[in-house]
């Protein structure tokens, strides 16, 4: 069965999820990663992709990223694993693929729900139990966009960058959205969505993306979140914006 096209709209933000192949390790040491971050930073340049956040856990990636062109995200992908995999297979003396075959990606809206998608990225080591504060975890894009750590791959997104009007203000009112973690139903339709490559948004969001492609923009019956009362799960992000 022929694979469907991806959704992909330049300047709508995407979650990247890309893990190792048949679940093992993307990287087998600590100074595997900066060479990895450091392909991101200089091919996401090249290709006109800002990365808004990111994560590195052992055997899988999440990136939060708007494309600026279509095909922006896939051509950044497929060339940082064009250059990284032999790298790394040299290095190891090793042979093979390294990650699975296709990552996997969602259009966020740029509302509540990407605020949503930016600590969700950033708590995935707090779930491992990697970490006890995402603070406490390097290879993530949190100290930079709650402490203020330079880093030269994160790009703000406006939305971020609107929830204050200082860098100070921001970074104190985005670490205390982190701290109220991510709700099950906010977990769960993130997790759908990116897994089926659909859009995270509103059904008007949805409507929009689905005319624009003429691919389906919305969850099939499985695994479509739950709703609270008949309330939007993401609803209480609101207050951020």
């Amino acid at each position: 069965m022929a694979r469907s096209p991806r959704l992909d709209l330049p300047n709508v933000p995407q979650h990247i999820v890309q893990r190792g192949n048949n679940r093992g390790p993307c990287y087998f040491a600590d100074l595997h990663r900066p060479v990895y971050l450091g392909l991101l930073h200089d091919i996401s340049r090249a290709v006109d992709v800002s990365v808004h956040a990111y994560v590195l856990m052992t055997n899988h990636v999440h990136l939060l990223a708007t494309p600026h062109r279509a095909g922006g995200i896939s051509a950044l992908m497929q060339a940082v694993g064009r250059r990284y995999v032999p790298w790394l297979n040299k290095l190891r003396n090793r042979t093979g693929t390294l990650f699975e075959g296709r990552f996997k990606s969602s259009l966020v809206q740029s509302e509540r729900y990407l605020l949503a998608c930016y600590r969700y990225i950033e708590l995935n080591p707090v779930r491992a139990g990697l970490a006890v504060d995402p603070a406490g975890y390097r290879w993530s894009s949190h100290r930079c966009n709650a402490l203020g750590q330079p880093d030269r791959l994160v790009s703000p997104h406006p939305l971020y960058a609107g929830i204050g009007e200082t860098p100070v203000q921001r970074r104190s009112r985005y670490r205390a959205l982190v701290a109220e973690a991510v709700s099950p139903d906010e977990l769960q339709a993130i997790r759908a969505h990116v897994q089926q490559n659909r859009a995270l948004g509103t059904p008007d969001f949805q409507a929009w993306v689905e005319s624009i492609t003429g691919q389906r923009a919305h969850l099939m019956n499985r695994g479509r979140p739950r709703k609270i009362n008949g309330s939007d799960p993401f609803s209480e992000l609101g207050k951020w914006i």
